[in-house]
């Protein structure tokens, strides 16, 4: 006997539709059939008020802050057929990654609505595939300082009617003023507006709160030109002589070979460059910088604002000590305090298999030490020498910086074996560097 097919499932009893500026008039039959049989409708209170009265669903305005509140909003109306307003694309830095965190994908169905980049891309003329998008919403400003680069076309979406000021603030303090801004209001609405000028000239006063601002970078010629690789120039940052200087900075970064999501250990981070330069290569890595000298951990923290990433998270205190309660690392980078005791092999034991761990050193007691775990573990262990052209007399000749020992080395899978590891001599000790 044949079995009888299987049901369809049920729908989910929850849907998440994406209303524009435009509201009721601008949504198609499907999301209007969604909202009106809603036995509940959830959504910012300016979305709520867009739709009309044959939405008889009780209207349930998203509480303060939004994203804590979701599981308990959703089990307070489990049973219910539930529709939730997005702005836009509901998984365009919407609501949607929330819900689907919470009830999965099969949990929920999302109807969306052209997302406000698009409409701003069609505004502006600019394809969208060659357009970056940064969002301030709920985000520092300085964030957007990474994305600064000459001829880049940059779509930032506001926090609120404040914030094209403050990107007009920004881009002059990075040598950005001459970048073309048009704020664009309401989109898709009826009131839809724009107001356009320099950021040099910048002088609009506040306007409706719902914008995108379509930045066209233009830098200064006499601003300070920074790349999108790693090896920035030293001036780039605020230091007291402890920088990893910019060659061996460019070295150290290749050998780290930052992967996009993946999370750095910066020991000794002095002025912070080898863990800001980690996270501007791509915006989902993140970095941890462990700074003993509670004026140069300000210090990190004032260079990754500037510099684009004010995710950074600087932990004031020694090492190893303030390394128990971090999470764990994809690489490691040890740019001071190697003869402390402990901290090697507390680095060490903290990587996951294939995890990378690098140390540079000018001193010949780290050295020693560098060498050492070079014998035991393998690795890579190099000298970096460089040298620049000065005035000598009316010539010109090399000055040759302290040369650097880098050690840089992947985690095995399996430990060593017990023969090389009884060929290991005893570790040395020194004094903290």
């Amino acid at each position: 006997m044949t079995p009888a097919p299987a049901a369809p499932p049920a729908p989910p009893a929850l849907s998440v539709v994406g209303i524009g500026a435009d509201g009721w008039a601008g949504l198609p039959d499907a999301a209007r059939t969604e909202l009106v049989k809603a036995q509940v409708l959830i959504g910012a209170q300016r979305q709520l008020g867009l739709l009309p009265p044959e939405c008889t669903g009780r209207r349930v305005p998203w509480p303060s802050p939004l994203r804590p509140a979701v599981p308990g909003l959703l089990a307070e109306h489990e049973g219910r057929r539930i529709a939730v307003l997005a702005s836009g694309d509901p998984m365009f830095y919407g609501i949607g990654r929330a819900l689907t965190e919470v009830l999965g994908a099969d949990g929920l169905r999302i109807l969306p609505h052209p997302s406000s980049v698009s409409y701003a891309c069609a505004r502006v003329g600019w394809p969208l595939e060659d357009t970056e998008v940064i969002t301030l919403v709920g985000r520092p400003a300085a964030r957007l300082a990474a994305a600064l680069h000459d001829g880049r076309r940059l779509l930032v979406l506001s926090a609120d009617a404040t914030t094209p000021a403050v990107v007009a603030a920004l881009l002059r303090e990075h040598g950005f003023g001459p970048s073309r801004i048009r704020v664009l209001e309401q989109l898709g609405g009826e009131d839809e507006a724009c107001a356009e000028g320099t950021a040099d000239t910048w002088a609009h006063p506040p306007g409706d709160p719902l914008n995108v601002i379509a930045v066209a970078c233009r830098r200064d010629p006499d601003a300070l030109r920074l790349g999108a690789v790693p090896g920035l120039p030293d001036e780039a940052y605020e230091h007291d002589g402890q920088l990893t200087k910019r060659h061996v900075r460019a070295t150290t970064l290749g050998v780290l070979a930052p992967a996009p999501g993946e999370l750095l250990w910066d020991i000794g981070g002095g002025s912070g460059s080898v863990a800001i330069e980690w996270m501007r290569t791509h915006p989902s890595c993140r970095a941890i910088s462990v700074e003993r000298d509670p004026v140069r951990a300000r210090r990190i923290e004032r260079n990754a604002a500037h510099l684009g990433v004010p995710a950074l998270r600087v932990i004031t205190g020694p090492a190893p000590e303030s390394l128990a309660e971090l999470p764990t690392p994809d690489a490691v980078f040890i740019g001071g305090g190697l003869t402390v005791p402990g901290l090697l092999e507390a680095c060490w034991e903290a990587l996951p298999a294939g995890g990378r761990l690098v140390a540079n050193t000018v001193t010949l007691e780290s050295e020693a030490l560098l060498a050492e775990r070079y014998r035991r573990h393998g690795g890579d262990l190099v000298r970096l020498a460089v040298a620049h052209a000065v005035p000598v007399g009316g010539f010109t000749g090399w000055r040759q910086a302290m040369p650097v020992t880098q050690w840089s080395v992947r985690k095995p899978s399996t430990p060593p074996t017990a023969e090389r590891s009884a060929e290991a001599p005893a570790e040395p000790s020194g004094d903290n560097t």
